[in-house]
């Protein structure tokens, strides 16, 4: 099965024309889901089909769907299969290790071609699951040197997509344009709340009521990427520092896990600084 999507100005008869070219090409459609942003006059479609020779027959398929649409149209045919992804982590091992037991047991549908930290901590959970691991080290380096690093290792790999499993880097706008739109990053709070260090322990100090966790995609303006998945949980005054902080681990797992699930399945279209998303 494979997945067509479509952005591009609104106007009359879009479904009509999409499912017309969908209907030539012998495909059946089993899925299919369209908004409209009022606001700024876009139209949006995702649909699931299953047809003969899709990939042989997929850049026509695009192109006649294109020339259906007016101006200003963009198409992408997203093929079945696993995206090909790196993840990036420092020393925190819950989202790290959440991500490798869910690649384990088919649980993203992602593989993970390696695992990048500027700590070495990591690398014996890492290697029982037999991923590839790269210990890039930053201490005494400037960023743009460790990241030209980093960079060595990604240019032979060529990952579709990088995920960021609390790794706790600032990433250059140089290193970010690499990547446009491909970097996934979790944050611990709604954005922008607690930035900075022991952001659980702030939380516990101004008395929340909730704690929740932000998965985003990374652009040069620190933390402030379109947002994909935010997720909360209660707590009260019972609840101490730790129990924040343990707390805030599920969250970060549960809120990263969803977010990834959005992106590699295709689901996530970009409008702005904000996002359009098919669950």
């Amino acid at each position: 099965m494979a997945v067509l999507l479509v952005e591009c100005p609104d106007q009359r008869g879009l479904v009509h024309a999409i499912s017309g070219v969908l209907l030539r090409h012998g495909c059946n459609v089993v899925g299919n889901q369209e908004f409209v942003d009022a606001a700024s006059g876009r139209f949006y479609m995702r649909t699931e089909f299953e047809g003969p020779e899709v990939s042989a027959t997929g850049p026509q398929l695009v192109a006649e769907t294109l020339a259906s649409l007016p101006t200003g149209a963009q198409v992408r045919l997203a093929q079945p299969g696993p995206k090909r992804i790196v993840v990036l982590a420092s020393r925190e091992h819950h989202c790290l290790g959440d991500l490798l037991i869910r690649h384990q047991f088919g649980g993203i549908n992602a593989r993970i071609e390696a695992v990048i930290s500027n700590h070495a901590l990591m690398g014996d959970l890492v290697r029982k699951f037999e991923v590839p691991f790269h210990h890039v080290p930053a201490e005494g380096l400037d960023r743009m040197t460790h990241e030209a690093a980093v960079r060595r290792i990604l240019d032979g790999i060529q990952p579709e997509f990088l995920v960021l499993a609390k790794y706790m880097r600032v990433l250059s706008p140089d290193f970010v344009g690499q990547y446009p739109s491909r970097i996934i990053n979790i944050h611990h709070s709604f954005l922008p709340a607690f930035v900075g260090a022991k952001p659980y322990h702030q939380a516990f100090q101004r008395g929340v009521k909730v704690i929740g966790a932000t998965a985003h995609l990374v652009t040069d303006d620190l933390d402030a990427g379109p947002i994909l998945v935010q997720q909360v949980i209660p707590v009260d005054h019972t609840h101490a520092a730790d129990d924040l902080v343990r707390a805030g681990r599920d969250v970060e797992q549960f809120a990263l896990a969803q977010a990834l699930r959005l992106v590699f399945e295709d689901r996530v279209f970009l409008a702005g600084n904000r996002t359009v998303i098919f669950d």
